[in-house]
């Protein structure tokens, strides 16, 4: 091993990440044939924009689209698309913009025939996006519970099961609306497991929970809902669409990105710089505060131990943790990882932390992530913070500002989860 900048190293890493989930290069090689009829193209998610774009560029025949994302996550001026529409909206909690934009795409499926495409283009973010009520749910119903479980710890799949129980066109109902027409939906997995029915809350795949799931998420986390959330969710004969009905016989799914492959690509940088990646997978979920305790075990069983790999090494980790929101700081899952780590390890020596969101927002913030240091605390002390108080107040982002080691990428238009790499150097 060359000598390394630890920083440096670690940046590189998820830049390699981010590579390697980029929808530009993944997109083209999913695409199916022409149609004998019309193709539609239409999408949700934080990649919606650069999934679009790798369509229109890969795509010679004719084609009629609209696609919705986050607010500021459309392609730069000189690289929008022309023939494809693009809305943004919000996200984590939806509004009348993505609202509309979600009825404009449910409209825009209906009335075709079985020589038509839908191509359809799902990402994570795509749920809050999608915001269609269903029939006698209101938009400000659905902001409500989406604010209670953001703030809840709730995981991802509980969160987009009761999202789908709210709304007309998630849970497998959007490719309901376009039957017969084929509908191949090429998905980038933002959640732990890939599943097709959990990413954007699947809005063309069978949805296998049930309005009884969605009453049980929301008494587990004890969330009211109001009376016409709870009438609506009380009509067990009108769920979505299960596995077997034939509204999904001329449907396909393809993962065309995955959490794993980014991974991947780090641990390949990683054995080319000559230190060890241990991949510790893809699918770590729980509370991030909890997960860092956890990390902080493994990475000082190699400092001390050499297990389960000698320093120099780089244990990567994707999924996506959770933060039961009890302070009123700032900071997503991410810095509230890398924050309890820094409590956890204590200043021990030659050990090194990145977490960053690959979509380039951590929560709510306009950071990805931050880098953790050695010396972490020790600069926190100089500047007059504590990692201890940031941390019971959930204020990561202000931690990490305050001593400068925010990252900040902007929207990468992809979203394939957390990325985590703790880096272990030899001793001294």
């Amino acid at each position: 091993m060359s000598t390394i900048d630890p920083n440096s190293f670690l940046r590189d890493l998820f830049k390699a990440g981010l590579d390697a989930a980029n929808p530009r290069l993944a997109v083209p090689g999913f695409l199916p044939p022409y149609p004998k009829g019309r193709t539609i193209v239409i999408g949700a998610g934080k990649a919606a924009a650069a999934m679009a774009k790798a369509v229109e560029e890969n795509w010679d025949a004719p084609l009629d689209g609209l696609v919705v994302t986050r607010y500021d996550h459309d392609m730069p001026e000189g690289e929008k698309c022309t023939r494809i529409e693009v809305v943004e909206a919000s996200h984590p909690v939806p509004d009348a913009a993505g609202r509309e934009a979600a009825r404009r795409i449910y409209e825009k499926v209906q009335g075709l025939n079985q020589d038509d495409l839908v191509l359809c283009l799902i990402s994570g973010g795509g749920s809050s996006l999608l915001a269609l009520p269903a029939e006698g749910v209101s938009l400000e119903d659905k902001q409500a519970i989406n604010k209670a479980l953001l703030k809840s710890g709730a995981n991802i799949i509980e969160m987009n099961t009761v999202r789908k129980h709210l709304s007309a066109i998630k849970g497998g109902q959007l490719a309901a609306a376009a039957a017969p027409a084929q509908v191949v939906s090429l998905l980038i997995s933002d959640v732990p497991g890939d599943d097709p029915d959990v990413i954007a809350s699947g809005p063309t795949v069978p949805d296998p929970t049930t309005f009884a799931d969605t009453r049980a998420i929301l008494e587990k986390y004890d969330i009211v809902p109001s009376p016409a959330v709870a009438q609506h969710i009380a009509q067990d004969e009108n769920d979505t669409p299960k596995p077997g009905n034939p509204c999904f016989d001329n449907c396909s799914v393809h993962m065309i990105s995955r959490p794993q492959d980014s991974l991947v690509a780090a641990a390949k940088l990683s054995k080319e710089k000559g230190i060890t990646p241990v991949v510790l997978g893809d699918t770590i979920e729980g509370e991030a505060r909890e997960v860092a305790k956890v990390m902080a075990g493994i990475a000082r069983q190699v400092a001390t131990y050499g297990q389960p790999a000698q320093a120099p090494c780089v244990l990567l980790s994707g999924g996506e943790t959770t933060v039961t929101v009890r302070g009123n700081g700032r900071g997503g899952r991410n810095a509230e990882f890398l924050l309890a780590l820094a409590v956890e390890l204590d200043g021990a020596a030659d050990i090194y932390a990145l977490a960053c969101d690959t979509d380039g927002i951590d929560g709510s913030e306009d950071n990805a992530g931050a880098i953790l240091r050695p010396d972490t605390l020790a600069r926190a002390k100089q500047v007059g913070t504590s990692a201890k108080a940031r941390l019971a107040n959930n204020d990561g982002y202000g931690f990490f500002e305050a001593i400068g080691d925010l990252i900040i990428t902007g929207p990468t238009r992809t979203n394939v989860n957390d990325f985590r790499a703790i880096l272990v150097l030899p001793k001294g």
